[in-house]
């Protein structure tokens, strides 16, 4: 068989299990693949749902490559729409700021923004150990060992007051019932409790907004992810929260995706 009739062939297999962008997963597999078996069973995993991100074992977010695993949330490119908005107001970026990123999953956030803020010192926390072993592999793999601890925790509750300049989340919002309509590679193979925020998707925001107040200098700045339909509710707790310049920060499709805003 030809180079062409096996891309052919491996390209129709993934067509057929629904793969709208075929032969870009393919190409990113035959970079990856030793022979033609391995692609076979690259080809075929991925023909299952199973995320590129998951086969590969790495995913590219802002300027770092991260190890990804089942255990942690799949990075996406919308979510460097926080990482933009944070930088935007950041002001001295050459200043020995405290930033917390809860619900760090692979470290994502807090290693993008650290690369960026060259005497930021940061803390990642997450419920899950296996999440953190991710998070540290992620520093590690990037330089930013020395700057980032790890460690778990159930969001701010162990953060003292007053202590952070910037306080970072990308929290579960999807709406508990909404979960099982998602695509399989989500609702099949990505971790349910980075997901799911309750029976209407507002779950997390409602006590971790007081909490983010409450940990931030005054003058500290919050920001954290939302879904496409929440902008209004969840700058609604913001201010509730007491948080002051509240503003909504649209990703590249248009698509509200960050509230933030500062303690005053």
């Amino acid at each position: 068989m030809t180079d062409a009739a096996r891309k052919a062939r491996w390209i129709g297999q993934l067509k057929s299990a629904g793969i709208g962008e075929a032969a870009v997963d393919l190409r990113h597999i035959l970079l990856a693949a030793a022979d033609d078996a391995h692609v076979d069973d690259m080809v075929a995993r991925r023909a299952r749902r199973e995320p590129l991100s998951h086969i590969l074992g790495d995913k590219p977010f802002w300027t770092l490559d991260l190890k990804v695993t089942p255990d942690v949330l799949t990075p996406r490119s919308d979510t460097e729409t926080l990482v933009e908005t944070v930088l935007k107001h950041a002001g001295d970026k050459s200043a020995a700021l405290e930033i917390a990123d809860f619900g760090t999953g692979s470290g994502a956030i807090l290693l993008a923004l650290l690369s960026e803020l060259p005497n930021a010192s940061g803390l990642g926390v997450d419920i899950s150990e296996s999440a953190l072993a991710i998070a540290r592999e992620n520093a590690f793999r990037n330089g930013l060992e020395a700057r980032a601890v790890f460690r778990t925790g159930n969001w701010a509750d162990s953060v003292e007051d007053n202590s952070l300049d910037i306080a970072v989340s990308n929290p579960p919002y999807i709406t508990s019932a909404v979960i099982d309509t998602l695509e399989p590679e989500v609702r099949d193979h990505e971790p349910r409790i980075a997901l799911d925020g309750g029976d209407d998707g507002m779950y997390v925001y409602r006590f971790l907004l007081p909490e983010l107040f409450r940990i931030l200098k005054p003058y500290g700045r919050m920001a954290v992810e939302i879904g496409y339909d929440q902008a209004e509710a969840v700058s609604a707790l913001a201010g509730a929260a007491g948080f002051a310049d509240i503003a909504t920060t649209r990703d590249l499709g248009g698509q509200p995706r960050v509230v933030s805003g500062h303690k005053p």
